[in-house]
């Protein structure tokens, strides 16, 4: 599993640092309707903006997976309740010896 990850992550990883050492460019970037501008290396608004998407994903995700959730937290509690209430209608076992030698 650690060979996979490793065949995948090097090369994602070289391709970032290629990618960021042939886009060392700044570029101006304004916000139309606000009067804000930015000037940063062409590398850095790419890589932000693809971390933004990514964070923005994964809210998104987390805010559609409540429902499952809930639904695992509700089974939980019942599976828990489920085993008390067998557990006390279980009679008492008997204390058995063990031979100590």
């Amino acid at each position: 599993m650690k060979l996979v990850h490793w065949l995948i992550t090097a090369p994602l990883a070289l391709v970032l640092v290629v990618f960021a050492v042939a886009n060392r460019e700044p570029i101006n970037l304004t916000f139309w309707p606000l009067p804000v501008a930015l000037t940063a290396p062409t590398y850095l608004i790419v890589l932000l903006t693809l971390v933004a998407g990514f964070l923005l994903g994964e809210f998104v995700a987390w805010i559609n997976g409540h429902r499952w959730r809930r639904e695992a937290r509700t089974r939980s509690r019942r599976i828990e309740a489920l085993e008390r209430e067998l557990a006390a209608k279980e009679p008492a076992k008997p204390p058995t010896k063990e031979l100590v030698r």
